[in-house]
């Protein structure tokens, strides 16, 4: 089973992704795609890292997000991936060539993963247009991969304000 959970900022989507990670008995890895790159930042992380169970193992990987769920695939495990917006904005500051070669190596190893899988990610394309030409490549390249990545999911979710819609499965 491959779901894809979106959400707003602070909407609840990591917590819905734990619990199901949780309540599925898996072994779960945790790939998580932050960057320590300020003190706030490295602070939030030393917060999830807290904040998970001590079994779970937890593989930190900002651009080979393929390659990384390959390595970590098993029968009966579960990968969680938290999530694809830092990944993307990882991309995206590492180059056009990286952004293509990822992106593809992504919606490419999907299909043959034996893991249950749960991709975390905001949906950030309710708002305005934004300003600056980075901003709206931004909005518009993590609308394409959520797109992308809803047709390779069994499930997608939509989580705000703490409460779950079903879009898909």
């Amino acid at each position: 089973m491959k779901t894809l959970i979106l959400g707003g900022a602070r909407s609840g989507k990591s917590r819905l992704a734990e619990r199901l990670a949780h309540d599925s008995g898996r072994s779960v890895t945790v790939v998580a795609t932050a960057q320590a790159q300020d003190d706030e930042m490295a602070s939030r992380i030393a917060a999830h890292r807290a904040a998970r169970p001590a079994h779970w193992r937890c593989v930190e990987e900002p651009l080979a997000l393929a390659d990384t769920l390959r390595a970590a695939d098993a029968p009966g495990a579960l990968l969680l991936v938290d999530c694809l917006t830092l990944w993307l904005s990882n991309l995206l500051h590492a180059g056009e060539a990286v952004v293509v070669r990822e992106r593809a190596a992504l919606l490419d190893a999907l299909p043959a993963l034996q893991s249950e899988l749960l991709l975390v990610g905001n949906e950030v394309g309710h708002g305005i247009v934004p300003l600056g030409a980075l901003n709206r490549r931004f909005v518009d390249e993590n609308g394409w991969l959520h797109q992308a990545l809803a047709e390779h999911c069994d499930a997608v979710r939509f989580v705000m304000a703490g409460c779950t819609l079903a879009l898909k499965g």
